[in-house]
């Protein structure tokens, strides 16, 4: 074994030495519980007696339950919608802001602070702004153009496009942020060919640009579609599922099933559900990107 084989190897089990205790903890608080609540959703969970085997009753209850279905169909509307408003906002923001300008780099981290600041702290601002009255502020700038003032998240009408603009705030920055260093990897000689051609800026924008930034609409869209089946704290936080049910989504129904009726058979079937759902809606798309690219 050469010197360099060794040295290799050596640095290979430093590295793993490293990484060992970090794995174990993140295995113990982590994988663990996410097998015990896969074993529980096929049992009818008895507390302080003994669990009793169901087997797939759980899940047919959940797939068979029509407020457990309103909240799916809720956050595939709220998913998408975010998705795609925070995308195509996020890469007008990133072409605004692309470039090594002194003054573009200050805007960058002011407008980056949305998607560091927690979530908690951002529902609070916006049911501030959501005020339902015509005192609150931001019925106070509809009013300057003549719109009545909106329920907002008072209202089943409005509150989940209230919810999603909320979302769509906070998720912009953070696309922004990745759309700006995919554009960074286009070369500029390629702009540069494409102008003494005789091209326009969409021509440009069409035939450079967004196939130069398909990687990174790919990164979005993955995360867009985990964060968008994911949503929680957003709803808890602000109208925790009302009124009447119009904002409630899978999270939360899941919470509800576990921790207000506490029927743990039922919320840990109805996780497994959603587990398996946004890996494969997740693994769909990454396989279609891949053939696509």
């Amino acid at each position: 074994m050469t010197a360099a084989r060794r040295r290799a190897g050596r640095e290979t089990l430093v590295a793993w030495l490293f990484l060992i205790p970090a794995l174990l903890a993140f295995a113990y608080f982590k994988f663990l519980p996410m097998f015990a609540g896969i074993q529980l959703s096929f049992y009818k969970v008895n507390f302080g007696g003994q669990n009793v085997w169901v087997g797939w009753d759980n899940f047919r209850t959940v797939v068979n339950d029509p407020d457990f279905r309103a909240a799916l169909g809720h956050t595939v509307i709220n998913g998408v919608s975010v998705a795609t408003l925070s995308a195509v906002i996020a890469l007008l923001v990133a072409l605004a802001l692309q470039g090594s300008r002194r003054s573009v780099f200050f805007v960058r981290s002011a407008i980056f602070l949305p998607a560091i600041t927690s979530v908690a702290i951002v529902a609070e601002i916006f049911k501030l702004l959501y005020y339902p009255s015509a005192t609150g502020p931001l019925n106070i700038v509809l009013g300057w153009f003549g719109v009545p003032a909106q329920p907002f998240f008072s209202s089943p009408d409005t509150a989940l496009g209230s919810l999603i603009g909320m979302q769509v705030w906070k998720a912009v920055p953070y696309d922004a942020a990745i759309f700006i260093a995919g554009l960074a990897t286009i070369s500029k000689d390629l702009y540069e060919a494409a102008a003494i051609d005789g091209a326009n800026r969409w021509q440009r924008f069409l035939n450079i640009t967004v196939p130069g930034l398909a990687p990174t609409f790919t990164i979005i869209l993955t995360l867009a579609i985990i964060r968008g089946f994911r949503v929680f704290t957003e709803v808890y936080a602000t109208t925790g599922g009302g009124p009447a049910g119009s904002t409630d989504v899978v999270m939360t129904r899941i919470y509800k099933l576990g921790f207000e009726t506490f029927d743990y058979g039922l919320a840990s079937a109805a996780s497994t559900l959603m587990f398996i759902v946004t890996a494969v809606l997740t693994a769909v798309y990454l396989t279609w990107s891949r053939r696509k690219a």
